[in-house]
């Protein structure tokens, strides 16, 4: 039995081909992959010696030879195919144990050049996987590190891998290849000058129960490269498992918890925030998101930006809540927990990164990508279209409530006070809409004056600002770029309103 091996990635590859050799393999190998094995003193024999011709052109030709495609694609069950190998002097190789060149990497680094990058684009790599890959039935394919294990554990047994393990192998061979292409093609496109073609590569996670509704199927998949606020990446600690709406709400939730680097907590249904709030610790974080509504919270989403002790757990643990998010969970704060087995605990890597990523959003026919929304700037007195200027606490307020707002269904607004939303009016189809839930949860709640009212898009009229001041809100921050902004800024002035235009708006559909 023989054993072609080519890598770049070099992990576990003396010892996996160390093991071969112990079990009777010929080990054939390629340049720096046939060095590393002879330097741990394999017995390894050169790719040259196989096809009798050199390695050419700096290495860009070596295995592509007949010597070796065609020892890999002959069928061992057709005599015709085995009567031209041995015409030939061609003989059989049962595996290929085969990784890329580091394009994806090489690309990704900061000033590449085309020329290194072309040079990083692997061909004989990819023609042995998929001509491995081909002759299955036959051939064992290798192209992950983390596949070395059950291949040897296979040819230790029974003396040779299984026919579903070689099929399932080359699946993941012509995965491989169909990704590295992408990657590829993605590249000397865009280098070319030639529209975009998009690619996705997506890993599936779970078969969900169902979708939005229980007649719609569903599938959560995630990205090749890890995410800070991901579900896909979380580690659940506890609970049922994730449903197709869970998993939006959560992502929701999370989008809010990276605004904040002050202890900050937020509760979440149907993908708006219900209540949140920033306190001095988690504790207040949590009393004050949840005291903004008590009603809504039940059967939500927590999300927060600190570690879960036992003694904010100890608080939650009274409430129906359906899932809980931090970036940690202390072992007591678990224990305390653990009785409430259907409470999903999730464990999400947060840092401060607001690196743009993509969106996508299917829509009959195809779809819609965007940069995600992770711009928002810094409310700033300076940004003031009144004659009344904010105070500190207003412009405190203002800051909170415009991170809120960006997170809420447009037409949007929120209501906040003492960094703790008092009303959220989301996804009316005008915005005095918004605003009229808005003000009547905050003074449903008791609060009456020194409000603070965030809208995510310009206010079209001046009858906002109007219902506003009859509600006691001393302070408006909204984009601005109405036709009518003097309207609204006029309507301020006359009720003692201070007013800020942040120039962005914060549309969310």
């Amino acid at each position: 039995m023989k054993a072609l091996i080519s890598v770049s990635d070099k992990r576990g590859i003396v010892e996996f081909a160390t093991a071969l050799s112990n079990l009777g393999w010929e080990i054939i190998a390629t340049g720096g992959t046939m060095k590393t094995l002879r330097d741990a003193g394999i017995t390894v024999i050169n790719i040259s010696d196989i096809t009798g011709f050199p390695e050419i052109c700096d290495g860009r030709v070596k295995t592509l030879h007949p010597k070796v495609h065609g020892a890999l694609l002959g069928r061992r069950d057709l005599p015709d195919h085995m009567v031209q190998l041995e015409a030939n002097g061609i003989g059989l190789i049962d595996m290929v144990c085969v990784n890329l060149y580091p394009f994806e990497a090489t690309i990704a680094k900061e000033g590449v050049t085309m020329e290194d990058a072309v040079e990083n684009i692997d061909i004989g790599g990819p023609s042995m996987l998929r001509s491995a890959a081909k002759n299955f039935s036959d051939v064992t394919v290798v192209c992950d590190p983390d596949d070395y294990a059950i291949v040897l554990d296979e040819i230790k047994s029974s003396g040779n891998t299984t026919p579903a393990t070689r099929l399932r192998l080359s699946a993941k061979a012509y995965t491989h290849t169909a990704e590295y292409d992408s990657h590829i093609a993605t590249y000397m496109r865009k280098q070319a000058g030639m529209p975009e073609k998009l690619f996705l590569n997506f890993d599936i996670v779970q078969t969900l129960r169902y979708g939005e509704n229980p007649h719609q199927q569903a599938a959560f998949y995630r990205a090749d490269k890890e995410t800070p606020y991901s579900v896909a990446f979380a580690r659940q600690l506890g609970g049922k498992e994730l449903s197709y709406n869970n998993i939006q709400d959560a992502n929701a939730a999370l989008n809010i918890v990276r605004e904040f680097e002050e202890p900050f907590c937020v509760g979440l249904k149907h993908m708006n925030p219900c209540g949140a709030a920033v306190g001095h610790d988690l504790k207040e974080a949590w009393l004050h998101a949840y005291e903004a509504d008590k009603v809504s919270i039940y059967g939500g989403i927590v999300a927060m930006n600190r570690p879960l002790t036992a003694e904010v757990a100890t608080l939650m643990k009274p409430i129906f809540l359906e899932i809980v998010m931090a970036p940690e969970f202390t072992p007591e704060a678990l224990e305390v927990l653990a009785s409430k087995k259907n409470l999903r605990l999730l464990e999400v890597k947060m840092d401060n990164s607001k690196k743009t990523s993509k969106q996508y959003v299917g829509v009959n026919g195809g779809l819609l990508v965007q940069e995600a929304d992770v711009e928002i700037k810094p409310i700033v007195e300076s940004m003031c279209v009144t004659e009344r200027h904010p105070g500190e606490a207003e412009l405190k307020d203002m800051n909170f409530g415009w991170k809120i707002v960006k997170h809420v269904k447009s037409n949007a607004i929120c209501v906040v006070k003492n960094g703790m939303t008092l009303g959220v009016g989301a996804g009316q189809m005008n915005r005095v809409g918004s605003a009229e839930i808005a003000l009547r949860q905050a003074r449903d709640a008791g609060y009456k004056e020194g409000l603070v009212m965030a809208s995510d898009g310009f206010l079209p009229f001046d009858d906002t600002v109007e219902l506003a001041s009859r509600f006691g809100v001393t302070a408006i921050v909204q984009p601005g770029g109405s036709i009518r902004d003097e309207d609204a800024i006029r309507k301020a002035n006359e009720k003692g309103i201070t007013m800020l235009f942040t120039g962005m708006r914060h549309f969310k559909h």
